[in-house]
């Protein structure tokens, strides 16, 4: 496929804390429910090339406020092979599109803990990506059972990319656009459109999550689909506190398309693959896939340890930190830098 539409869904998020978990499952699938019709009347009004759309961060749960991690893995946590899933795959099916999403998520391989996850599913309802968010502050990632996961997912695993009829397809989630690190791994391996699921601040100032959108599309040479919430009701938090600002970059670094406040289809436009590849392979200064020199810095990155890894494993199998445990850990990190004059 040359060219299609991409959509950033912008679509309100109802929360689920304080629920049952009776209770909240309930309310994921009145909105998996309510995203079917919006998707379908959306995609009418946008026109049938309309093939890729992407939700918000945890469009169907909102965040922890301050719940346990067990708790929330409970609560919040998605099965793999769940009804949600399948719920959302209909939607891909039945819209003959790619849906990209992201959602908390169990993994039976690390029973106590979730992972933050963002997915693709394509239309025919299989589930062709999954990303584990790789940088939280107060969640697990595989960063922080590093050995293990890399045993179980191997590095591809890790920063997976899918190469579909629409491009080769990567997901970044929510603050991850502000590390370069990420979406350079993802362009080493094809990537050529940044799903970028958030829930943020929207504010008529730029923001640094904007910035960093055009930044990633333009050092990666890359499109940038992503959706905000459009509010976050139940939470506690004033619900349009991450509402608007939905938007679709260019490679180029040109915003395309952008949503104001509140729920909104407004964020769509075309994703032109012909162009994107054609200017990829034009040589030149502004080609700065072409012009990476790694090996420069390689070294660097080999020799130096900020944020360590494993640091949830010695918990398991049989426990999991609680919520300080992040905390700690930065305080930690913070002190040892300082020492070494390098903050």
């Amino acid at each position: 496929m040359d060219a299609y539409k991409a959509l950033a869904l912008q679509t309100v998020c109802n929360a689920v804390n304080g629920l049952s978990r009776e209770a909240a499952r309930e309310r994921m699938m009145a909105s998996i429910k309510r995203l079917a019709t919006q998707i379908r009347t959306t995609v009418l009004f946008i026109g049938r090339d309309c093939k890729l759309v992407v939700l918000p961060e945890y469009f169907l749960t909102g965040f922890p406020m301050g719940e346990s991690l067990t708790a929330w893995r409970d609560i919040a946590a998605l099965e793999m092979d769940g009804p949600e899933y399948a719920a959302l795959s209909k939607i891909a099916q039945d819209n003959q599109l790619f849906l990209s999403g992201n959602a908390y998520e169990q993994d039976p391989h690390f029973p106590s803990l979730y992972f933050q996850t963002s997915f693709v599913i394509a239309p025919n309802g299989n589930v062709v990506l999954r990303y584990r968010r790789l940088n939280s502050m107060f969640a697990p990632t595989p960063h922080d059972v590093w050995d293990k996961y890399l045993e179980i997912y191997g590095l591809d695993g890790v920063f997976a990319v899918a190469d579909t009829e629409i491009g080769k397809l990567a997901a970044i989630a929510s603050e991850e656009i502000l590390y370069p690190e990420l979406a350079r791994c993802l362009m080493m391996r094809g990537a050529e459109v940044f799903l970028h699921s958030s829930s943020e601040v929207s504010s008529p100032l730029q923001t640094p999550k904007d910035v960093a959108k055009k930044a990633r599309a333009i050092e990666n040479m890359a499109y940038v689909v992503s959706a905000n919430s459009g509010g976050i009701v139940g939470s506690g938090m004033p619900g349009d506190s991450t509402s608007g600002g939905s938007q679709i970059v260019d490679y180029n670094g040109n915003i395309l398309a952008q949503a104001a406040g509140g729920e909104s289809m407004v964020a769509h436009a075309e994703v032109d693959l012909l162009a994107l590849r054609r200017y990829r392979q034009r040589p030149g200064m502004g080609n700065y896939i072409a012009r990476q020199r790694f090996e420069l810095y390689a070294s660097s990155y080999a020799v130096h340890s900020f944020y360590p890894a494993n640091s949830i494993s010695p918990y398991l199998p049989d426990g999991v930190p609680d919520r300080t445990h992040f905390v700690k850990q930065q305080q930690a990190i913070i002190e040892r830098l300082h020492k070494l004059g390098v903050i």
